[in-house]
């Protein structure tokens, strides 16, 4: 129950889909959250329709994920009159730079992609457990703030979910560290998966950049299916949302088989696969460690 303290749920909006199970997670009764980026839809080409704008405007709290995946959100709330919060999950984690500028550092021209993201940086942080463990801190002290009556609560909630991040932070890493290192590598629909390959030892190759908007070019395609052949990629993988057309010519041409489909910056509906953000990480990772594991 509420309580006397609260009279109404508080009112939160958030970018996509993800975020909005992280609020829910943390703020369980006392908040109603509103993803404006549903399951199994791209927050990268999305479209605000003036009904998001007005349930912006009512907002108490606005979380964004940040480091430029979501800065239309940023500027809805500003055309919407929003005077709340603007809560950035992401503050603080340990960001990456964008798959492009990786290239321009180390002298690479896989011309995979273009820029994404806030000045080069990757956004998809919430790819690593240990983001997302700091992204629910960050939730957590900005719902206790705008509803100080429900600040132990919120507080209890966020300790609770943290101990299961930790659990699922711990299986991934002892899955994936049986696999020989020769086979952890892979291929994805676009390059969203970078903070799970830094944290977990896997090496994911992709022919659109960060942006899944992203065009690939011929010769970017074409450098692709060469790298797989030659370093004997054991699997492709598709994602929840996008296109698998690309992947599929990728994957006939280079040699590799298909290893089942990923969820990368969506979750899924509530009778799908991954309707949470834990449930799909566990999904992931039984899909890759499958694929990979699979000597044939």
């Amino acid at each position: 129950m509420l309580g006397n303290a609260q009279a109404a749920p508080l009112e939160v909006v958030t970018s996509f889909s993800l975020l909005g199970d992280l609020v829910q997670q943390v703020g369980g009764e006392r908040v109603a959250v509103r993803s404006l980026v549903g399951p199994d839809e791209d927050a990268h080409s999305f479209q605000p329709r003036p009904s998001d704008a007005r349930q912006v405007g009512a907002a108490k709290v606005v979380v964004v994920n940040g480091l430029g995946f979501d800065d239309w959100l940023v500027r809805l709330a500003a055309a919407a009159g929003y005077r709340g919060p603007l809560v950035v999950a992401s503050d603080g984690v340990a960001t990456l730079a964008s798959e492009e500028e990786q290239e321009d550092e180390h002298g690479h021209d896989h011309d995979h992609g273009h820029q994404h993201g806030e000045h080069g940086i990757d956004p998809h942080a919430w790819q690593d457990v240990a983001n997302v463990r700091r992204y629910v801190a960050n939730i957590a002290a900005a719902l206790a703030a705008a509803d100080p009556a429900g600040a132990e609560a919120y507080r209890a909630s966020a300790a609770g979910y943290d101990a299961r991040l930790q659990v699922l932070d711990a299986d991934i890493r002892r899955t994936l560290g049986a696999l020989p290192p020769a086979r952890r590598k892979v291929v994805s629909s676009h390059a969203a998966f970078a903070y799970f390959g830094r944290a977990y030892g896997i090496r994911f190759l992709a022919p659109v950049g960060v942006a899944n908007s992203a065009e690939p070019t011929a010769r970017g395609v074409a450098s692709l299916i060469t790298q797989i052949r030659r370093e004997k990629v054991p699997a492709v993988f598709l994602e929840n949302i996008t296109d698998p057309r690309l992947l599929e010519r990728i994957r006939s041409e280079g040699g590799a088989r298909v290893g089942g489909t990923l969820y990368s910056d969506a979750l899924s509906p509530a009778g799908g696969p991954a309707p949470d953000y834990i449930s799909m990480m566990r999904h992931n990772l039984d899909v890759m460690s499958r694929a990979l594991a699979d000597g044939k």
